[in-house]
């Protein structure tokens, strides 16, 4: 992974349409400095409450502030014995609050975090909140769900989706309710730049597809995207509360969707070479075929300056491969890491593809129109002159860089609507959007 670099993230917390409470919680700890990326490295972490809104948004509540604090305590002893010890510590504090106190009872929360290193990054998970990579149009779910339906899928050797709604808000592991727990840690998991990781709340996956989340956090910075991902959650039903954090890496001035669209196929090619042939391999077949092409010209073409530059180049690449080759041989028995520190198995859970295309543009023309027509029918106040600026820029970002400029200009237009919306429906409990999708699953948690 590339050097200390600050990170860009935005962090997002809402009640929802349908609870009277908000359990969940979230906390970002990003380091400033190299000192602090060096030893630390940046944290996020979300929860989600669950025992009634009192006792949920006290467990929550707690686990984003103490998993922070607990694995920079230890974290001189390995990072995956801080990462670990920071949950099951989080845990014996929650579990003893509610063994002491019996308003208490039933406390619990689940809880997901990620850790940015030097070495990459690393999930610490126990729940149904999910962590997620977006990366070349697709959306890689990091987390395994601790839920019952899960588990009957992994026994099956199945997708979770082909169970449908079977016991779909049945949570199996959490922190809180018994005095151990076991914590899923994985990585570390090699980072790229201009890679994004969301933390979620299921009240978000419930009601909005992986893929369009991915699509959203793709051409959006983090703050943006985040409020949009809340509202998109709200628009559908809003049945759970929703939690959103947001983090892109490597990014510099440039978000994600910039510089996708600024890699060609080369650069994509490129890439992924390099991830499957070691480079020092492509550098001596690189200088046999320079040699092969000088030999050919000296013989049957150009003999002379031009054949003879073109053989030291190839002696000069090939010799760069044999280096190359004999540093990484060397270097393998010396880089064993320590048996606790060893790398986790790095398991995708689920891939969605991501991509921006014309029918996601049209589904989400759609969903736009779908809300305009309802806030008009309600009487909402609305700047529609500035909505239609919005709007006119959405066949300026078409003609200027197609699907992908034409779908952030969308997103920026349905955002202006839908924060609109929002605020709406906070000043008036009875303003309720016309349309609502099946609720797909969320934990009974008030009450």
């Amino acid at each position: 992974m590339p050097g200390f670099e600050p990170v860009r993230y935005a962090a997002l917390t809402d009640v929802g349409v349908k609870r009277s409470h908000n359990q969940d919680a979230c906390a970002a700890q990003p380091v400033s400095d190299e000192a602090g990326w060096r030893t630390h490295g940046h944290v996020f972490v979300v929860a989600d409450g669950m025992g009634g809104h009192a006792v949920g948004e006290k467990a929550s509540a707690k686990a984003v502030r103490d998993i922070p604090h607990l694995y920079s305590k230890h974290v001189r002893d390995g990072v995956v014995q801080a990462i670990r010890r920071a949950f099951q510590e989080t845990n014996a504090g929650i579990y003893t609050v509610g063994v002491e106190n019996p308003e208490f009872r039933g406390l619990g929360t689940t809880s997901t975090a990620i850790f940015i290193r030097p070495e990459g990054v690393w999930v610490g998970h126990v729940g149904d909140s999910r962590a997620y990579r977006i990366r070349d149009g697709v959306i890689e779910q990091l987390t395994f769900d601790h839920s019952w339906v899960w588990e009957i899928a992994r026994r099956q050797g199945i997708d979770p989706d082909e169970l449908g709604d079977f016991k779909k808000n049945v949570i199996i592991r959490s922190l809180g309710p018994d005095p151990e727990v076991e914590v899923d840690i994985e990585g570390p998991h090699p980072v790229r730049p201009g890679d994004s990781y969301l933390l979620c709340s299921d009240g978000l996956t419930g009601v909005v597809s992986p893929d369009d989340i991915g699509a959203v956090v793709s051409v959006l910075p983090p703050d943006e995207a985040a409020r949009l991902l809340v509202n998109l959650a709200n628009i559908r039903g809003g049945p759970d509360n929703i939690t959103v954090l947001i983090v892109q890496v490597g990014v510099g001035e440039s978000d994600p969707a910039t510089r996708a669209a600024r890699r060609g196929f080369l650069s994509r090619t490129i890439t992924a070479w390099n991830s499957r042939v070691p480079w020092p391999f492509t550098a001596l077949g690189g200088g046999c075929i320079l040699a092969a092409l000088s030999l050919v010209m000296q013989v049957f073409v150009m003999p002379g300056t031009v054949a003879s530059i073109l053989f030291v180049l190839a002696a000069a690449v090939i010799l760069a491969g044999l280096i190359g080759l004999g540093i990484q041989l060397r270097k393998e028995p010396e880089e064993q890491p320590t048996p606790d520190d060893a790398p986790r198995v790095l398991n995708i859970h689920k891939k969605h593809p991501c991509p921006v295309t014309s029918e996601l543009n049209s589904r989400f023309t759609q969903l736009e129109a779908t809300l305009a027509e309802a806030m008009k029918g309600q009487g909402v106040q609305v700047d529609w002159e500035g909505h239609a600026r919005l709007c006119a820029a959405v066949e300026a970002g078409a003609k200027k860089g197609g699907e992908v400029e034409a779908f952030r200009a969308r997103c920026r237009s349905l955002l202006f609507l839908s924060d609109t919306y929002h605020k709406a429906r906070q000043k008036s409990e009875s303003f309720r959007p016309n349309w609502e999708v099946p609720d797909r699953g969320s934990k009974p948690k008030d009450g």
